[in-house]
């Protein structure tokens, strides 16, 4: 490796850790004026992106019990609005959790000004940057949750 790639390299390590600090922050912030905790925000994410989950799914993703500490989260998000459970209809016994759309909204308005800086750094850039930048963060969100795993599992 060439001293200046060495070098951009490890300016991308401290940007990119510089910067999911500034998401950790922004996440806090965001689910503090919701009335909300971290995990309780992400679980309403989860289920916007990824579309109506059993708690067990969430739990797992969330890196929770699937037990107390789940039914505590969805029970919390009940009560505030931000999520229903119904029953699933191919299987009764299944409970599953999703958004409700309109409470969800009112909590994604909090993201405008991160979606206007983003749509104004996006507006600068051509098809081909685009796609490279596609790219990268759809790999990374690909490797992701075994990274998080492997971390889990750590002693």
């Amino acid at each position: 490796m060439t001293p200046e790639r060495a070098r951009m390299a490890e300016e991308l390590r401290a940007a990119m850790q510089r910067s999911t600090m500034y998401t950790v922050l922004l996440h806090h912030a965001t689910a503090a004026k919701a009335g909300l905790n971290v995990t309780d925000a992400q679980c309403i994410n989860a289920l916007v992106l990824d579309g109506p989950q059993t708690p067990g799914q969430l739990a797992q993703l969330m890196g929770i019990t699937t037990g107390g500490a789940i039914t505590a989260v969805i029970d919390r998000l009940e009560r505030a609005g931000y999520v229903k459970r119904s029953r699933d209809p191919a299987d009764r016994r299944r409970v599953i959790v999703e958004p409700v759309r309109e409470r969800v909204a009112a909590f994604g308005a909090y993201f405008e000004p991160i979606a206007r800086a983003f749509g104004g750094r996006m507006a600068g850039l051509d098809d081909d940057q685009l796609r490279v930048l596609l790219g990268w963060i759809e790999e990374n969100n690909r490797i992701m949750p075994s990274v998080i795993e492997e971390i889990r599992d750590m002693a």
